[in-house]
């Protein structure tokens, strides 16, 4: 056994973002938003911008530097699991809306980590969420021969800033 994600055995380089490559969990949207901005049934809204003139990952502060609540969860047969749990207040970054957001991960007995996320809110908003933990499954060291398989059709092509163009591209 070995720990399989890149992290620091440091919480005060988790609250004060020395530790670069953070095991975050990223909202309210992961990924770019162009210009800060967004307009959601006829209203636009005004972002943090934290990557030029754009928004990466939720803003300046963005759910990855939160302190979430977390939960162990009741055991079942062949899986244990624990959630944590955020509540991001209407205006928050400036998106619109009260969000509780909630990320349960699961172990199995087949060796399988499970992540499931839910989201309610109280009124139209995007969200986008994500875990941003960077894994390495031969543990500590070397990971440039380790091969991954995306079972995919399709993915979406980014511009010059990495912000999504809005196209479906065949891989």
């Amino acid at each position: 056994f070995t720990s399989v994600v890149l992290g620091t055995n440091s919480f005060d380089a988790y609250l004060h973002n020395t530790f670069t490559a953070q095991a975050q969990v990223i909202g309210r949207v992961a990924n770019r938003i162009a210009n800060a901005r967004f307009t959601l049934d006829g209203v636009e809204y005004h972002l943090a911008a934290n990557a030029g003139p754009n928004t990466i990952h939720g803003g300046r502060r963005g759910f990855g530097r939160q302190v979430w609540q977390s939960q162990m969860l009741p055991p079942g047969e062949h899986e244990a699991s624990f959630r944590l749990t955020y509540f991001s207040k209407d205006g928050e970054e400036g998106y619109p809306g009260n969000l509780t957001a909630s990320l349960t991960y699961t172990l199995t007995d087949n060796n399988e980590l499970r992540f499931d996320y839910e989201a309610t809110t109280d009124k139209a908003t995007p969200v986008n969420l994500c875990c941003h933990a960077y894994f390495n499954l031969a543990g500590y060291g070397d990971m440039w021969d380790q091969e991954l398989w995306l079972n995919a059709d399709n993915y979406t092509p980014t511009d010059a800033q990495l912000i999504p163009t809005g196209e479906i591209a065949p891989v």
